[in-house]
């Protein structure tokens, strides 16, 4: 048996009456990314099966903190030890720039205590300094901001563990120990049918 990863995906389609791609995050533990193919097209319904990553990562390592998986003790219906106080945050950026038509965005994950300490981490992206616009004339609502998943307008931080499945959450548990010499985690980008995947 393979050993448990954290797999966060950048899925893309183009529902139908959509004039433009849609995007959306997905997390998933498995064993390997082929594994999740029924879980990725089950969280996207209104795309019907044709959907396509743009970019994943297996999440090992984030600030200079391991990430690990364990099963959780189903039997109990209790979770392992955590083994530090830090939960795993996602973060989506959202900024704009001076002169394009288009809010661009910045995905981050954040090991810290709780979404306070959380957003102070993602506002001190380079993202975050480089797509904001001076809160002067008619820009101002356009600095750079800590923006919604899933489409909903509202701005928060999302524990990672709240966005996973009902079924994993029950399975698995998102394991950080710090500190760690562990390198950054690979970025898998471009195109990628599902389909060729299940090949």
């Amino acid at each position: 048996m393979s050993e448990k990863k954290l797999f966060m995906l950048l899925l893309g389609c183009r529902p139908k009456g959509r004039f433009t791609e849609q995007h959306d995050i997905f997390f998933g533990i498995a064993g390997d990314i082929r594994d999740l193919i029924t879980e990725i097209k089950q969280s996207w319904p209104e795309a019907k099966g044709n959907i396509h990553i743009d970019a994943w990562r297996a999440v090992t390592s984030v600030n200079k903190c391991k990430i690990s998986i364990l099963e959780n003790n189903v039997e109990l219906k209790r979770p392992v030890s955590q083994g530090s106080d830090l939960r795993l945050f996602f973060v989506n950026l959202g900024g704009y720039k001076d002169g394009e038509f288009d809010e661009f965005h910045y995905k981050v994950l954040v090991a810290a205590k709780d979404m306070k300490m959380a957003q102070r981490a993602a506002m001190n992206t380079t993202f975050f300094k480089h797509y904001s616009i001076s809160r002067t004339g008619r820009h101002k609502k356009a600095t750079a901001h800590i923006d919604d998943k899933y489409g909903i307008d509202v701005d928060e931080i999302y524990p990672v563990t709240d966005i996973l499945s009902p079924s994993q959450k029950a399975a698995y548990s998102i394991v950080i120990t710090q500190p760690t010499d562990e390198p950054e985690d690979a970025l898998n980008l471009g195109y990628l049918k599902l389909s060729d995947l299940e090949t």
